[in-house]
């Protein structure tokens, strides 16, 4: 579930939210619509899950796990830094920034999905894909969907990306409590 949450939450963030800010900040709404193409990582995220899927970062984390904790921590300096940027004022940083949110999210659904079927036999598999599906649907829809718009009334905006990588994470947390599968 955790892993879930972590995997759903940047979608938003690059999508429907990062356009709501945007607005806010009175960018011009023929560039925003262009900022759809900081989803193609997600698309193309085949072109380099052999990599993933064929080189161990860490010896003592294992193959899926070091895969797991690189791609999450750079995930959420990544959130952060977007958070950080000021699209009134340069939109390529912006840009930049969500692009690499969207590569290293991308790149922990690769490695998270790996690690789910690996670490579960058969009979589970549908229940463990349909809770993290839960978890990622709801982080996606609800937390930095609906709250993230919410909370932009009553904070800056960079409060409200901070406070999503933290919620990101819980990814990293459930990494590190987790198991190497064998």
């Amino acid at each position: 579930l955790l892993m879930g949450i972590s995997s759903g939450l940047p979608l938003a963030l690059t999508g429907g939210t990062l356009q709501a800010w945007m607005k806010a900040e009175g960018v011009d709404l023929g560039a925003i619509g262009l900022f759809a193409l900081v989803g193609f990582p997600y698309t193309f995220k085949f072109v380099w899950a052999p990599l993933m899927d064929r080189f161990n970062l860490f010896a003592k984390w294992g193959r899926r796990r070091s895969w797991m904790l690189i791609s999450q921590t750079l995930l959420i300096v990544s959130v952060i830094a977007l958070g950080f940027t000021k699209p009134q004022e340069n939109l390529w940083f912006v840009a930049f920034f969500a692009l690499l949110v969207s590569f290293f999210s991308a790149s922990q659904d690769i490695v998270i999905d790996a690690w789910r079927r690996e670490s579960l036999k058969d009979e589970e598999l549908g229940f463990g894909s349909s809770v993290h599906v839960t978890g990622y649907l709801f982080a996606f829809r609800m937390i930095s969907g609906s709250l993230a718009l919410i909370m932009s009334d009553h904070m800056s905006w960079s409060a409200v990306y901070n406070i999503m990588a933290a919620v990101i994470g819980l990814g990293l947390i459930a990494t590190l409590l987790s198991k190497e599968p064998e």
